[in-house]
């Protein structure tokens, strides 16, 4: 004989995995090459001199040196890494 359960408790049983996103590195902390600066779902911020963007939006240092954040234009971000 079939049954079903009656609260729906199996099929609300799922979440999906935390991504860990955000901002790693701020204004002004020093950094070496490689060092992740920014994960991002998007192009929340933009790459500028001394960093690189991967295929996932994360931002990364190139260079050694201070992480700098300003504006590329009224309401783009820009993510730079200033050498010391």
């Amino acid at each position: 004989m079939a049954h079903k359960k009656a609260a729906g408790s199996t099929a609300n049983g799922r979440d999906s995995n935390p991504k860990m996103r955000g901002t790693k590195k701020y204004g002004g902390e020093n950094v070496i090459p490689g060092n992740i600066i920014v994960r991002q779902k998007g192009t929340k911020l933009f790459p500028g001199t001394g960093v690189g963007m991967g295929r996932d939006f994360t931002i990364y240092a190139l260079i050694p040196g201070k992480v700098k954040f300003s504006y590329y234009t009224k309401d783009k971000k820009l993510v730079s890494v200033v050498p010391a």
